[in-house]
């Protein structure tokens, strides 16, 4: 079975010793995912003068599909190769937002998921977390 790791060069740099996406045979494994830049700000996340913030699910969630979807490109496959998605949101109040956004991107053919709330996640400006599994055959 072949296997390679990868940290994506344009993507936020990984917040542990760990890669982006790593391929097994013809499945490409992608880390947890976040909203987070390059520059290490967050999409969704903005805070005014004061400190206040404002957390926009649905732009995280779409954020999050995207670097995904970059993520993926980088092992020569697309987010139609995903087969499936596990996603932490860090509150349930959130579902109809992430589901909204969601649907942006997949249909009832797409990538079967699992959503869990969990009680954090690694900054507090985040709402949503996505791991993923994709099938990418390696020799079509």
């Amino acid at each position: 079975m072949t296997t390679s790791s990868q940290v994506v060069a344009g993507k936020a740099t990984p917040r542990g010793r760990f890669p982006h996406i790593k391929r097994a045979g013809d499945f490409l494994f992608v880390s947890g995912t976040s909203s987070r830049r390059p520059d290490n700000s967050f999409a969704g996340a903005e805070a005014d003068a004061m400190g206040v913030t404002r957390l926009d699910i649905k732009v995280q969630t779409r954020a999050v599909i995207e670097n995904i979807r970059d993520i993926l490109a980088s092992a020569g496959a697309s987010l139609a190769d995903l087969v499936e998605a596990q996603v932490f949101l860090v509150n349930m109040n959130d579902f109809g937002g992430y589901n909204e956004a969601w649907a942006e991107f997949f249909d009832y053919d797409g990538p079967t998921r699992t959503t869990v709330a969990v009680h954090q996640l690694p900054h507090p400006h985040l709402l949503i977390e996505i791991k993923a599994v994709a099938y990418r055959p390696l020799h079509p």
